[in-house]
């Protein structure tokens, strides 16, 4: 039987959203087939080649723990373990919160009992709060919802690899969102920002969530093409 694969990740394209001070995202046309031929008399020019220019942070990536401060400055996306980006997933509901509201811990807990599903240390969390669908490229879109400092104490405690969002932040920037990282940092594990398609994964159980990133070396995250897979 073929596996059912959901794509988590957001197109990369110039000028796409990108969190403030962050690169901007521009792709331009490095080289055509029609250069390559040496027609260069060409009135249409076909892409063989596009140069790319972005940050790390771009889309749907992943922090590294060297992303997360200072102390951490060894432990670059390179370094991180590849099992970390191979693992267990599960997807919990929160598409009733609204522009920056947080979520907590109790929260967390009772949405898995609701789906009855359970937190495993190795997983990888995935928080549907439906704001993609909602508002990418409205001006609400950088005013999105996201996690407490106690809730990322909480799902740190439960060993997880990973938690994600469709948020450019994993908590409310400036309530929240600095202190996420640092606990993050503070506890090793990390965070997915920009997934999509996390509607498509409610109520539907356990799946095998991957999302590697490139292998930038020094690398303070990257983007990644996640999935999750039902067999």
């Amino acid at each position: 039987m073929t596996p059912e694969i959901i794509d988590l990740s957001q197109e990369i394209y110039a000028g796409m959203p990108v969190y403030k001070g962050l690169p901007e995202v521009k792709i331009n046309m490095h080289n055509s087939h029609e250069e390559w031929e040496g027609n260069i008399n060409a009135t249409t020019n076909t892409p063989s080649v596009y140069k790319l220019e972005l940050g790390e942070h771009t889309g749907t990536h992943v922090d590294a723990i060297n992303h997360m401060g200072k102390a951490y400055k060894d432990q670059s996306i390179d370094t991180m373990p590849l099992h970390l980006f191979y693992t267990e997933g599960i997807c919990l509901d929160f598409s009733h919160k609204g522009l920056q509201e947080l979520i907590q811990s109790h929260e967390i807990e009772e949405a898995c009992k609701k789906d009855h599903l359970v937190v495993k240390p190795g997983d990888t969390i995935l928080l549907h709060t439906d704001h993609y669908r909602r508002n990418f490229g409205k001006s609400d879109w950088f005013k999105g919802p996201g996690i407490t400092a106690e809730a990322a104490k909480w799902l740190g405690a439960q060993k997880i690899a990973a938690f994600g969002v469709e948020t450019m932040s994993p908590g409310v920037p400036g309530v929240s969102n600095k202190e996420v990282h640092r606990i993050c940092g503070a506890l090793n594990f990390t965070h997915y920002e920009n997934m999509i398609n996390l509607h498509r994964l409610i109520g539907r159980g356990r799946f095998r969530f991957i999302a590697f990133p490139l292998k930038i070396r020094g690398g303070t995250g990257s983007p990644v093409r996640a999935v999750a897979v039902f067999e």
